[in-house]
């Protein structure tokens, strides 16, 4: 019978594929037995390399550190609150360990920048802050002061310590504390954007008439920190002195609010400073510019800031401390034997710099 064109066909296909069949069950059985008889090797790690040094990379020798665990269910005494509903610490003596957290910054080599500012008159405060910083102010760290005067020649004589450096930035005076506010805030912004940014990790401002009694030292750092307002501590929210005016850029409402935060001492990152003192800046030129002039120059802005940029982390009211408020009713409540560890301390005006001198020796 003789086959049709159509039959043929099929029989093609079907030899074709059979082949092709054939040709894959070959290559599974050839991969199986000669990969099989294969064993894995393992690269193990010599001895000799260890992590001492891998390429360009050094290890960082940490000597042992001792201190005593921290304990989770021991009940705390004291009626203070440690922390924010936003989950910010608020920094109390006795609720860090500095040793900890010094070997943690020092792993990491951060420099510390401490702004402030030295004009007219306040020039007299100066040597006692910077004395005061030299022993208290992040001891161990490397610290660059930030002064910016308009008496650059009325300097104090003043040799800083090894990792430490002074820088000189002249500065405009004004008679005027409005105008005083808007261009301190103005230089930190231009200068964090500008110079900081490139010179230190992070930034602390203070002013001038502060003086440093005991160690402040890297507990205070983080991405933005600012610091409870002793003379307003623990008062409710209708009571502490946020800018009423409704027109100003700094206004906030009776039923707003979290805490009072002192416009001498905040800080962070640099460029979180920057963001903060450049709000408060244009803040203060448009109520300015519209004749509108708040209650507070130098903390309506920044708590109008910080209500909505929470700090990430807050500081007690032991580093802006008064002794005169211990007879206050919501002190007493809050301090065992009335008692509170003096960090930072405003001093009240004098008019000379010697009156400083006896009464921070008198003070030690």
């Amino acid at each position: 019978m003789e086959e049709t064109p159509t039959s043929k066909y099929y029989s093609r296909l079907s030899v074709t594929f059979m082949f092709l069949v054939s040709l894959t069950l070959a290559f599974f059985a050839y991969a199986f037995l000669i990969l099989g008889n294969q064993k894995p090797k393992y690269s193990l790690a010599k001895e000799s390399i260890m992590v001492r040094e891998a390429d360009h990379l050094k290890i960082v020798n940490v000597s042992r550190l001792w201190y005593y665990q921290s304990n989770l269910i021991v009940p705390r005494s004291e009626n203070k609150v440690l922390q924010t509903p936003w989950l910010a610490p608020i920094v109390w003596d006795g609720t860090f360990q500095i040793k900890i957290l010094n070997q943690q910054f020092w792993l990491q080599n951060v420099s510390i920048g401490l702004v402030v500012f030295a004009t007219g008159d306040y020039v007299a405060f100066l040597k006692v802050f910077l004395q005061t910083a030299e022993m208290y102010f992040m001891e161990g760290h490397r610290v660059k002061y930030y002064i910016f005067t308009d008496q650059p020649a009325s300097m104090p004589v003043l040799k800083p310590y090894k990792g430490r450096q002074m820088v000189i930035l002249e500065a405009q005076g004004s008679a005027d504390p409005l105008n005083t506010y808007i261009y301190r805030m103005e230089v930190i912004s231009y200068f964090s954007q500008q110079r900081f940014a490139k010179e230190v990790d992070y930034l602390v401002c203070a002013h001038v008439n502060l003086i440093f009694c005991n160690s402040v030292g890297v507990e205070i750092l983080s991405l933005l920190f600012g610091t409870l307002h002793p003379l307003f501590f623990g008062l409710p929210r209708k009571l502490l002195a946020y800018e009423r005016q409704p027109q100003s850029q700094a206004y906030i409402a009776e039923d707003e609010g979290d805490f009072y935060y002192s416009g001498a001492f905040f800080g962070g990152k640099v460029l979180e400073v920057y963001r903060l003192t450049k709000f408060c800046y244009q803040a203060m030129r448009m109520d300015q510019a519209n004749h509108i002039r708040v209650m507070q120059h130098g903390e309506s802005y920044l708590n109008k800031y910080f209500l909505h940029n929470k700090p990430t982390k807050i500081l007690s009211p032991e580093y802006m401390w008064d002794k005169k408020l211990l007879n206050r009713h919501s002190f007493q409540e809050v301090l065992v034997n009335w008692e509170m560890l003096v960090r930072v301390r405003k001093y009240p005006w004098t008019d000379a710099s010697q009156d400083f001198q006896k009464d921070f020796r008198q003070g030690q």
